[in-house]
């Protein structure tokens, strides 16, 4: 099984068939599938509607379609050895695009907050996806108002690049981020 190691977290990159047992029998099935410890995941509703939609309308589906580059189109599930559990989800959005592009996303179990364990998954995949040669930039976007989030790019030499507003499934602003190689 493909995995990312740092001292205190391991990345699984789920593939079609996970991401199948995580929609049709749960996420406790898929727990049990990869030999996890159950752990149900607090988070705030916007991440919650946000993992819906990326699973049925952009994982599931680009993992099908692209079954040996799954891991560019995935989450990566974040798991912390010491409790053998899924604490959150990171995942890119697909290759790099024709400017050498992809996006980077991810969210942390509320219980699990404020112990560095976003910014130690973020460097590790933004890590592992610079080994490509292709790719030259790495977006991200966070809520204006999550300023632990922004601390995670920040740490991981991000820089804000601007303002939006996007509609998951209610308006939200956010700032746009990107890490240059």
């Amino acid at each position: 099984m493909i995995s990312i190691q740092t001292s205190r977290l391991k990345l699984i990159p789920l593939d079609h068939e996970m991401l199948q047992i995580w929609k049709h029998s749960g996420r406790e099935s898929l727990e049990k599938f990869l030999n996890l410890s159950p752990n149900s995941w607090e988070v705030e509703k916007f991440y919650r509607d946000e993992t819906t939609l990326a699973l049925c309308d952009f994982w599931l589906p680009m993992t099908k379609k692209f079954p040996l580059e799954f891991t560019w189109y995935t989450n990566w599930e974040i798991i912390l050895k010491e409790k053998s559990c899924s604490i959150g989800g990171i995942g890119l959005s697909g290759m790099p695009n024709n400017e050498g592009c992809t996006e980077i996303g991810y969210m942390i179990d509320q219980k699990f907050r404020g112990s560095g364990f976003a910014t130690e998954a973020v460097e590790a995949l933004k890590n592992w996806a610079f080994k490509d040669p292709d790719l030259k930039i790495i977006k991200a976007e966070t809520p204006i108002l999550n300023l632990n989030s922004q601390k995670v790019l920040q740490k991981n030499n991000f820089k804000i690049i601007g303002e939006k507003q996007i509609n998951i499934p209610e308006p939200i602003q956010v700032y746009g981020w990107e890490c240059v190689r």
